[in-house]
């Protein structure tokens, strides 16, 4: 349920800042090398996620999810150095992020069930939090 609020609460900003308006989305300053961390982490993300499209479609459940839950499950938290990047998000930020983790541990019990479009569905609750954290957040 809070996915479903996040995501449609993005659709609206990003709606907004895509007609040209004014970028509303809350500045989150951090430290230059905090930045540059936190964006190496993203885009480390986007390619886990589209690691585990690929696997999908190859019909390779079990690497998906082990793909998934080392590297945006909850599992990898400690391997993302998160911990230090916390303390300079706001609550909600927080939050997000850690529905997102927590997503990538939920996608990869599903892909080890092995249907496939349930899996696919696990992997639209990820992607949720990511597009709710970008509508919502800026670190430049």
């Amino acid at each position: 349920m809070l996915l479903r609020i996040l995501f449609g609460a993005s659709l609206l900003v990003i709606s907004s800042v895509s007609m040209g308006s004014e970028d509303t989305r809350e500045w989150v300053k951090l430290p230059e090398k905090m930045q540059e961390h936190m964006l190496a982490s993203m885009r480390n993300h986007l390619e886990t996620i589209n690691k585990i499209l690929m696997q999908l479609s190859a019909g390779e459940m079990d690497e998906a999810a082990d793909t998934a839950e080392q590297n945006l499950g909850m599992s990898s938290l400690d391997d993302h150095g998160a911990e230090h990047l916390a303390t300079f998000m706001p609550e909600a930020m927080r939050v997000t992020g850690t529905s997102m983790h927590r997503a990538a541990s939920r996608f990869a019990l599903r892909a080890q069930e092995g249907e496939v479009l349930p899996a696919y569905a696990a992997v639209q609750e990820i992607t949720a939090a990511c597009v709710a954290c970008h509508a919502a957040y800026r670190i430049r």
